[in-house]
């Protein structure tokens, strides 16, 4: 059985069909990419497997459950965990309690005694301090466990969301473009960073990005949408050689350009 299956998705937003008929699925421990020129509909298949939008036809399973209709947060607990294409952090709070805040629904205690600050409340504080601290050394950046996250360079600032993702012990992860506002030293930094982090953990990735290289480099297999509609998948090698992805990234360079 696939982790993730989505089949035949489709979203509509009155007249407008954001995704027509998208399949696809992956195994445990698995690392694609979904691109797609803007407006192809990449981060509208995120928000309808994360359950921020409701799919309009089809299908969604996750480790044998039914997606449709489920909660983000009940999503979320099953084992999907996201970042966002634009940063979503705490800025003034500190790197450890931007990623304690992952742990939150993972909570052992009753509101009461924490108000209270009952001896267990206080013990397990200091548990998942040490255990945010981990997820900090896994990304890298625990030297800054007790800066305002806001203060961060803006690399940094992404690693911080990925580590809150991570404390949610997700099975799989969705990146939705992590090098958004990366230079190209700063774009291949990231893929090394996020090779080891696959290898490290395991976990299943589905990596959102508009910096080919980044997806070339480190994705084993790729889809690529386009206007919607799944346009061609295969392995890094056979999208570069795709003549339709070719035509549809031109098209979106021309516009970009004026000419068109």
């Amino acid at each position: 059985m696939a982790l993730l299956e989505v089949k035949d998705l489709s979203i509509h937003f009155g007249g407008v069909k954001a995704v027509s008929d998208v399949s696809f699925s992956l195994e445990k421990g698995d690392f694609i990419g979904l691109i797609g020129p803007n407006g192809a509909g990449k981060t509208t298949v995120f928000n309808a497997v994360t359950g921020v939008v409701p799919p309009t036809k089809g299908e969604i399973y996750f480790d044998g459950h039914r997606l449709n209709g489920m909660r983000p947060d009940r999503i979320s607990h099953l084992g999907i965990a996201r970042t966002f294409q634009n940063i979503r952090i705490y800025p003034k709070m500190t790197v450890l309690d931007n990623v304690a805040i992952g742990l939150d629904s993972h909570a052992r205690y009753h509101t009461v005694s924490a108000m209270l600050g009952l001896p267990h409340v206080r013990k397990r504080d200091r548990e998942i301090r040490e255990i945010c601290l981990g997820f900090l050394e896994q990304v890298g950046i625990a030297g800054h466990k007790d800066a305002e996250a806001g203060s961060l360079p803006y690399g940094l600032q992404r690693k911080v969301e990925i580590a809150r993702a991570l404390a949610g012990n997700p099975a799989l992860l969705f990146l939705d473009e992590p090098a958004a506002g990366m230079n190209t030293a700063e774009s291949m930094e990231l893929v090394g960073f996020l090779r080891g982090l696959h290898e490290r953990t395991g976990i299943a990735i589905v990596l959102i990005e508009h910096h080919l290289e980044v997806v070339m480099e480190v994705c084993q297999n790729i889809h690529v949408l386009n206007l919607g509609r799944m346009l061609a998948s295969g392995t890094p090698e056979e999208i570069q050689k795709n003549q339709d992805v070719i035509t549809a990234y031109l098209g979106e360079r021309r516009k970009r350009g004026g000419r068109e």
